[in-house]
């Protein structure tokens, strides 16, 4: 059986900067480099389970229906060791892998997509996300941006 050992001993050898996080075994941040996030990897038998927090959405359904869109079609089209999902506001992308069957070039994998996604991905996603909600201003009625609208005043 695998183990959180054999987990770090697969990262040395990708050369993957990691940490441990303190208090709670079985857990680190491995290093996104450059200005990604870090992957929060957790080794939890039968699971080593894979997390990034993407970004915050503001706004509710109705607001972000082109980005939820986006998001669902990455799913389909493009990934396939990661998904994206919704958690308490936020955008996480995640992958779970077996840890008893666990090898190498799995984890090299789930995390090289993860790497790939978010430096494709994050900067289209912002854009969505700031459009939706620089579209939901509930004070200022949908009538009253418009410039005829104003002109007709």
């Amino acid at each position: 059986m695998r183990s959180a050992h054999d987990v770090e001993a697969y990262l040395d050898k990708m050369n993957r900067r990691f940490s441990p996080v303190d208090d709670q075994a079985g857990t680190y941040l491995v290093d996104g480099g450059g200005n990604m996030p870090p992957t929060a990897l957790r080794v939890d038998p039968p699971l080593v389970v894979l997390r990034v927090h993407v970004g915050n959405i503001d706004g509710g359904p109705a607001q972000n229906g082109e980005l939820y869109e986006k998001l669902l079609t990455i799913n389909a089209k493009s990934l396939v060791h990661t998904s994206f999902g919704l958690e308490g506001g936020k955008i996480v992308l995640c992958s779970a892998l077996e840890l008893e069957n666990l090898d190498y070039n799995e984890l090299a994998a789930a995390l090289d997509e993860i790497d790939v996604t978010l430096a494709q991905q994050v900067a289209k996603l912002a854009q969505l996300s700031k459009a939706a909600h620089s579209n939901s201003n509930p004070r200022v009625p949908p009538a009253a941006k418009s410039p005829q609208a104003s002109r007709k005043a």
